[in-house]
């Protein structure tokens, strides 16, 4: 048989291939949950301390990691040099920290509740019992009772309680979700 001197490009360079890719079809594994038909591209432990792993879809590693135990059947002296061992490797993305773009970084908190931090004069990882304070603090000395006729208290002090509400429904929301589980 003769060989084929002619190309199938018809000329046009971006119709070649890249490399040697074959036009075999890509080998895909799926999630190893039972009846998930999802990219499993997410490895997990199958045991503490195993080389083998499951392989998960997003949504079925995150359940799988839901109640995981790193430290499981480590004593307490282990269990620290293996968290001093991690924290040592992660001390190049601490180094960022300081670029805080969305909020506390863990997108724990939604807008409202940044904006409700920043109008009590908080930092964003603030925990509950931070805020009632400084909510207290900030109503005090603003409450319209003590500065009668000044308006611009008055509306510092609704907006004040205004931010103290959303935080409030928030930790609410959390104290009854964190119950549940």
């Amino acid at each position: 048989m003769a060989k084929q001197t002619r190309s199938d490009d018809w000329g046009f360079p971006r119709w070649r291939s890249y490399g040697k890719t074959g036009r075999n079809a890509a080998r895909i594994r799926l999630c190893d949950r039972e009846g998930c038909n999802e990219v499993g591209d997410r490895p997990a432990p199958k045991a503490p301390n195993s080389p083998e792993r499951w392989y998960f879809c997003e949504r079925h590693a995150g359940e799988y990691n839901k109640n995981w135990n790193y430290f499981a059947g480590l004593s307490p002296e282990e269990a620290a040099r293996r968290a001093a061992e991690e924290a040592n490797g992660a001390n190049g993305f601490r180094s960022s920290a300081h670029w805080g773009w969305a909020g506390p970084g863990d997108e724990t908190r939604s807008r409202d509740e940044m904006r409700a931090l920043s109008v009590l004069e908080l930092e964003p990882d603030a925990d509950f019992k931070t805020i009632r304070a400084a909510y207290r603090q900030l109503a005090k000395q603003h409450h319209p009772d003590l500065k009668q006729g000044d308006k611009e208290a008055e509306a510092r002090f609704r907006e004040i309680q205004a931010a103290y509400d959303v935080l409030k429904a928030a930790e609410d929301r959390r104290l009854a979700l964190g119950s549940t589980d």
